[in-house]
């Protein structure tokens, strides 16, 4: 069960970090945040494809052909907590290691969508001291990695749950 958790969530990381790495140098002013984001989610979803590949290849080649739903989610969680860990330590090493303006460009961003959006100005001023209170917390890297485990975990137990409610299976398929 471990060699298959690692495998399967090393690729699962794997792929959501070449999407940081690309993301980072093919939009290095971070102007587009929306369309990174969307690309950045479409990578986690793509990630998660091998947890689902895992939870199966587990069932089928180790397990006989069976699963419970407990074991599912649990083959399910663990790849996901391998793939996300990936992450999360190639994006604080690109944070604190390369050094960027990631944090000054994302308050520029949201700055700019509440303007454009027509917000009052006291509203433009609250969200700008909390996005720089935020931007203070930011820097602390427990804080940092809690906050980015966040951007991608909750979908890797959306997927592990799926998963497990699918490919539970009480008897062998060719029983």
């Amino acid at each position: 069960m471990k060699r298959n958790i690692l495998v399967y969530g090393t690729v699962s990381g794997l792929i959501s970090v070449i999407w940081i790495l690309i993301a980072m140098t093919a939009l290095p002013d971070n102007q587009h945040m929306t369309v990174g984001m969307v690309f950045g989610y479409v990578s986690m979803i793509i990630a998660n494809i091998f947890l689902v590949v895992g939870v199966k290849n587990y069932r089928n080649k180790y397990n006989g052909g069976i699963i419970s739903f407990g074991k599912a989610l649990k083959v399910g969680l663990l790849i996901a907590l391998v793939g996300s860990t990936i992450y999360v330590l190639t994006w604080l090493i690109y944070f604190f290691g390369v050094g960027t303006d990631f944090m000054d460009y994302y308050v520029n961003s949201i700055h700019n969508d509440l303007v454009a959006s027509g917000a009052s100005a006291s509203e433009i001023a609250k969200q700008t001291k909390e996005m720089n209170e935020f931007m203070i917390s930011y820097q602390n890297p427990f804080f940092n990695a809690a906050v980015t485990y966040m951007e991608i975990l909750p979908m890797g137990v959306l997927f592990a749950v799926i998963t497990a409610l699918v490919m539970k299976r009480k008897n062998p398929k060719n029983a």
